[in-house]
């Protein structure tokens, strides 16, 4: 966990600076109507920095918690296209150092305990592979909304 740790510092400090360099109207263009603009896919990992904080204190009291969401649901419901971007990037920056400070706390122990992240099915996973898998999402996502080379998800 303690790599995991050191990896999603780095990626707060180097993305954050980059997506501040993005114009308001870069950040709110969309692609087409059925695509996310990139403030769109920023509250995405907004989303999802909700989402695994939750997974990574629930599953470490209660026996494999099924912990999902409907990510176009959330981005409708929370309206980030019309929210203003300094605002976006710093509930994404503040959201992953809280997720830095659970992981680093958490018992080395607590990172098998096992959360269901499946809608149709059970889905288990760790809460150690939860964190890599986030620092992998994060990553794909970040890199499609600066334009930089592709990371695979």
């Amino acid at each position: 966990m303690k790599n995991t740790v050191i990896q999603l510092r780095n990626i707060i400090d180097k993305y954050s600076e980059k997506l501040r360099l993005l114009t308001e109207e870069e950040f709110s263009l969309k692609p087409n109507p059925d695509k996310w603009s990139k403030k769109e896919e920023l509250g995405h990992l907004i989303d999802s920095a909700h989402n695994n904080l939750r997974r990574f204190i629930v599953a470490q009291y209660e026996a494999n918690p099924k912990i999902v969401y409907e990510q176009d649901t959330w981005v409708r419901l929370f309206d980030y296209l019309h929210q203003p971007a300094f605002q976006l990037i710093n509930l994404w920056t503040l959201l992953n150092w809280q997720i830095c400070y659970v992981l680093e706390k958490m018992p080395s122990d607590a990172g098998e305990k096992m959360c269901d992240t499946g809608r149709q099915k059970q889905e288990l996973h760790s809460l150690n592979w939860l964190a890599e898998d986030y620092v992998k999402h994060l990553l794909h996502h970040l890199h499609h909304i600066l334009e930089l080379e592709a990371v695979t998800y």
